[in-house]
Order: C-alpha cells, then sequence, then structure tokens
C-alpha cells in the first residue's frame, strides 16, 4: 500500500463520484478504479459498492477512513511545513558522529547545509556510538550518525544505506591475491579487531560463531586508523569497511563470504524530545546526499 491510494481512496470517499475523485488527485477515471481495486485486493475486502447509480462506502470503506484520514492529513501538514521553511533560518543544531562519518560524510553535509542556512550554528562532535546514544537520551545532542545501537533506549534509528566489511591483509600476505574467502578459513588467523565492547566486533563475534571460525586475535586496539596500520606492517589482517582503505596503499580488501558481515548506518534521535526544523532539515540534506551517490561514505567506524 502506497501513499497514492490513500489518497485516492480519501478522493472517492469524499465525493462518492469516481469522476470527480479521478479530476480532484489528478489521474484518470480508469487508473483511479485500477488502483481502488489494487487496494481491495490487499486489504481482502470491498471499499465501495455501487447501488444504482450511485457509489456507496461499505463498513470496510469507512473504517478504513476512519484510520488513513489523519494519516494523510498529518503528511500533509509535514509536507506544508518542509516546502514552507524558511530559507532565514536560525537556531543551533547539535550533532555528533563517529570518526569513520566525521572524516566524509560530516563535511560534505555542513558545507551544503550551511549554503542554504547560513545564519544556523553547527556544532560538531566526534564521538563513541555509545556516547551518542547517552548524549541523545541526556539531551545534550540533538541528533546523530553512527550504526543501530544495540538497545534503543527511546532512540529511533534511520537506516541510510548497507556497506559490506572485508578482510584486509598487507600487499606481501599469503591471502592477498585471493578473490574472497569463507569465513570459516579465518579460523586460526592471526587479527586485529576492535576491542569486545564495541557493536562491529560483536557483531563479527556473531560471524565467526556462525562460521564455526576461531581466529587468533593477536591485538585489540579502540580504532580503525591503526588497525590498519598495523596490518600494513605485519601479517596481521584485520576485517573493515573497504571504505576506510580510502587512499591507503599496501593493504589489499578480499569480500568475505558465509557469512557476509554486513552494518547499516544511520541517524539517530531522540523520541522523547521534539525535532528542531534545523535538525529536520539537516537530516534531508544527510539523506540527499546520501542517495544522490556521492563518494563519501566512509571510514568504518567502531
Amino acid at each position: 500500500m502506497e501513499l497514492r491510494h490513500m489518497r485516492y481512496f480519501l478522493a472517492i470517499a469524499e465525493t462518492l463520484n469516481f469522476t470527480s475523485a479521478a479530476k480532484r488527485v489528478h489521474v484518470t477515471q480508469s487508473t483511479l478504479s485500477h488502483q481502488i481495486r489494487q487496494l481491495e485486493e490487499e486489504l481482502g475486502q470491498p471499499l465501495f459498492a455501487r447501488v444504482g447509480k450511485k457509489v456507496v462506502i461499505t463498513e470496510a470503506g469507512l473504517s478504513f477512513q476512519k484510520h488513513v484520514a489523519p494519516i494523510v492529513k498529518q503528511v500533509d501538514q509535514t509536507l506544508g511545513a518542509m516546502k514552507a521553511a524558511p530559507e532565514e533560518l536560525h537556531g543551533e543544531l547539535r550533532i555528533a558522529a563517529t570518526h569513520s562519518f566525521n572524516v566524509q560524510l560530516i563535511p560534505l553535509c555542513l558545507s551544503v547545509f550551511i549554503q542554504r542556512f547560513p545564519h544556523v550554528k553547527v556544532v560538531v562532535e566526534e564521538l563513541s556510538g555509545d556516547q551518542i546514544s547517552e548524549g541523545l537520551v541526556r539531551g545534550s545532542l540533538d541528533m546523530g550518525i553512527s550504526y543501530r545501537p544495540a538497545v534503543s533506549r527511546g532512540l529511533r534509528f534511520e537506516p541510510l544505506y548497507n556497506e559490506e566489511l572485508k578482510l584486509i591483509v598487507a600487499s606481501h600476505h599469503p591471502l592477498a591475491k585471493r578473490k574472497r574467502l569463507r569465513m570459516v578459513e579465518l579460523n586460526g588467523q592471526r587479527m586485529t579487531l576492535l576491542a569486545p565492547h564495541f557493536s562491529t566486533r560483536q557483531m563479527l563475534n556473531e560471524c565467526f560463531e556462525a562460521a564455526g571460525a576461531q581466529p587468533q586475535i593477536v591485538a585489540e586496539l579502540n580504532a580503525i586508523s591503526p588497525m590498519i596500520e598495523l596490518v600494513r606492517r605485519t601479517d596481521l589482517c584485520s576485517i573493515v569497511s573497504e571504505n576506510a582503505l580510502s587512499g591507503e596503499s599496501g593493504v589489499s580488501a578480499i569480500p568475505i563470504e558465509s557469512p557476509t558481515p554486513v552494518r547499516t548506518p544511520g541517524l539517530l534521535w531522540s523520541q522523547q524530545t521534539e525535532r528542531s526544523a534545523v535538525s529536520r532539515f539537516m537530516a534531508d540534506t544527510i539523506r540527499q546526499v546520501v542517495n544522490q551517490g556521492i563518494h563519501i561514505i566512509s571510514h568504518t567506524s567502531p
């Protein structure tokens, strides 16, 4: 079911006339009839009936109208507010991101945002995922960019995209020429990974367990950059997003399968406080930048 189905239904429910409703929503009468049939098939019951030459709404239709009318109204109000957003928006936005997103994504989004809203002050902090969640719960932050927190704590998470993590090894490593490898092949491999309290490490532990692999963890670090440098200088391997290698020399990235480790970065904000206009427009800017496929994503963060 899509928003247009709701709009078409409400147009008929309010006019009880397919011709008038079609004109209202700017489609042909045949298109409108087809869309309503699709909606009725999805719901499993008729929403309208013909009595002679008249169109009447069924009991199911009345119930559906009661539920969807406020939804469409809220959507229209939101769209109206967005379109009517003042170009001279003022205020302050407190945003935090993990290191990876703070390197490229945040500067790019800020460059777009402040050109449109030059009078908004943006305060950016680079924090860990747990610190971002704490700041949002405490109210010291308006928005965060991180991975989905293990515990929601009253936070809303909006996924932005999926990123695949890959094995990285030095160019002289025996695995460097492999096109891909299975997770089970990491059994016994000497590795450097993030410390156990990081969510990425916890996800990788689950992948190891699912594959029946027990790598030899030689070094645990709390940041991606030193891990990559350690891999470059030793026989250790690690698992990071390929984008974390941006411009890195002497390191090869190898796809992993069975299973393939995948992470989903996204926007975070508190469900307990009303979002400001500044926060909404920054979120919209971030979505636009990501959806345009600009190569900014991302140095992988813990």
